[in-house]
């Protein structure tokens, strides 16, 4: 039965990056040695990270004064990371917009004087603050957003209105839709949502923020250290570095990131169209600040809710449970996710709509 993965992450990949990664896992280009087992100081890998960083590059536009860094920890471990990077005067603001945003004020505070610049959490996360009307304090070291809420299902449409660094976690959003990264001082994402394997994070730094660590910074956690040595410092996750090349390589042949965001945003809207002219499903966030990436709607009936997740698993369409803070189903739709997917998520709505009348 061919199954569709709405899985929030790790999350669904390209069919033809799998079949390639099932072939290099029994002999990689040729050297007789599986991808997962060769050194990350051989030739064959240390190429592989090379040109992973390259094409990142490419696809993003990154401008040649920042630094792309492959690391380990997750997106998670970056909420200590920039603090102890970043904090020279050792104040920030933080919009807290999601879960995740609240786990980086959290660990944050653990480093400095962090404050809440916004927060949408008194509506449970259903909308993004207007950026306009946002006041930042003088002196921080940066302002910390969350591109996009997996959770929730809201993303950011404009940036915060500030002279300090921005600081974003796009960890279910990166390459899904065109970023101006000249307008960021960092970037971060995990890569187990929109690119590889659990284990990979990816670090997108401004140069000149480099080399400011706070003294205490652990030697893992120090920017500085990872680009000096071309991420290489440590053994890296090379199978999900090896991975996010092969995804890459599958984006940019397929036209680059402005190809994939018309892609994405048709998927959106044709489950957003369908949910909004639905007698059955809701979504409760604000239209504007929908996500291209997570979409959470519910039947508003707990026991409903249960039966669509478990009748759609039997159909193929698996992963579809919402998130435990908010209950219903959360389809994640991210790049790797056909079209064909999402259309046959639509058809099978329908029919449980007509049956659950």
């Amino acid at each position: 039965m061919k199954v569709y993965n709405f899985s929030a992450g790790p999350s669904v990949l390209p069919e033809v990056v799998l079949k390639e990664a099932q072939r290099d896992l029994l002999d990689f280009n040729g050297t007789g040695m599986s991808i997962t087992e060769m050194s990350h100081r051989s030739k064959p890998f240390m190429a592989v990270n090379e040109e992973a960083n390259a094409l990142l590059r490419e696809l993003m536009g990154i401008p040649e004064d920042y630094s792309v860094l492959f690391v380990q920890g997750g997106a998670s471990q970056q909420f200590a990371a920039v603090p102890l990077n970043l904090l020279v005067n050792g104040k920030a603001d933080y919009l807290v917009t999601g879960n995740f945003a609240q786990k980086a004020y959290e660990e944050g505070l653990k480093y400095g004087d962090m404050a809440v610049a916004a927060s949408s959490k008194d509506a449970n996360y259903t909308f993004i603050p207007d950026m306009d009307s946002v006041k930042f304090r003088d002196g921080i070291d940066y302002v910390h957003m969350t591109s996009n809420n997996t959770i929730f299902g809201t993303r950011f449409t404009s940036l915060p209105k500030t002279t300090a660094p921005i600081v974003s976690d796009m960890s279910s959003c990166i390459l899904s839709e065109e970023v101006d990264v000249s307008k960021f001082g960092l970037i971060y994402a995990g890569a187990q949502k929109n690119i590889a394997p659990a284990g990979l994070t990816i670090v997108i730094v401004k140069k000149e923020l480099l080399g400011k660590a706070n003294p205490l910074c652990p030697t893992l956690l120090n920017y500085a250290i990872h680009d000096k040595n071309d991420s290489l410092y440590n053994t890296p996750p090379c199978f999900p570095i090896y991975t996010a090349l092969l995804v890459f390589r599958w984006l940019k042949a397929m036209g680059g990131v402005k190809v994939i965001q018309k892609i994405n945003e048709e998927k959106a809207q044709m489950l957003y169209d369908f949910i909004d002219n639905s007698s059955l499903y809701t979504n409760s966030v604000n239209k504007k600040d929908r996500s291209l990436m997570n979409v959470p709607f519910v039947t508003g009936s707990a026991e409903l809710d249960a039966k669509f997740v478990a009748e759609a698993s039997k159909a193929g369409l698996v992963s579809l449970k919402g998130h435990r803070l908010v209950g219903g189903m959360r389809a994640s739709i991210y790049n790797a996710m056909p079209v064909e997917g999402v259309k046959a998520l639509i058809d099978f709505m329908k029919k449980f709509e007509m049956e659950n009348k």
